[in-house]
């Protein structure tokens, strides 16, 4: 959703406006808590109907909107201050710039690891989301998934940065989001570098 705030991606998410309903989150790319959970709805009837009636004890004035009956958490943080205040903070023009941005570093580990021959970037790189597998060399003793599981736990222990294990169309993968604000190119460079390295090393023992 944060990509329709660039006119060079908006089309990535043509037709949105059109939802009945869109549920997202703030956490990543505006880098505020992660349970900072966002829904709009042309349904607010059915949405406050669908959750939890509060306690009879709890009496809300009537006529005014009572943020307790639009999510599950009878208690909870106000994480609205901190997007609200994020998303002034930056402006149009600042989410724009942080989401192109990410985007571009995207692009940039892509380029940086598939110049290994083990690696295989499975998706065309269009937002901040990186999907690859690593591919063992012949003669190691698992299979795949074992060794991009092998990886994907090197590089989690190494601690450069941070990467997950998916499946993608059955098959076992790695996951590299680019979402944080303090991110930068030579960043990048040594994560990718990190991620080449595990890989190496993990070959010196097969």
């Amino acid at each position: 959703m944060w990509a329709a705030a660039s006119a060079s991606l908006r089309h990535l998410v043509a037709g949105i406006e059109q939802a009945d309903s869109v549920a997202t989150d703030a956490h990543k790319w505006l880098n505020v808590p992660y349970d900072s959970g966002i829904v709009f709805t042309a349904h607010p009837e059915s949405h406050q109907q669908a959750l939890v009636v509060p306690a009879h004890y709890i009496q809300a004035t009537k006529g005014e909107r009572d943020p307790r009956s639009f999510t599950p958490d009878e208690s909870r943080r106000a994480r609205g201050i901190a997007v609200y205040a994020a998303l002034r903070t930056l402006g149009r023009r600042g989410v724009q710039e942080l989401v192109e941005r990410c985007c571009s570093f995207a692009r940039q580990m892509a380029q940086a690891l598939q110049k290994h021959p083990q690696v295989r970037v499975l998706n065309e790189v269009v937002l901040n989301q990186v999907l690859v597998r690593f591919v063992p060399l012949k003669g190691y003793p698992r299979d795949e998934a074992a060794f991009i599981d092998q990886v994907v736990a090197g590089v989690q222990s190494e601690g450069t940065c941070w990467l997950g294990s998916t499946q993608w169309h059955g098959q076992r993968a790695a996951r590299i989001s680019i979402c944080n604000w303090s991110t930068s190119a030579h960043d990048i460079d040594r994560s990718a570098a990190a991620i080449l390295g595990v890989i190496d090393r993990l070959n010196v023992n097969v």
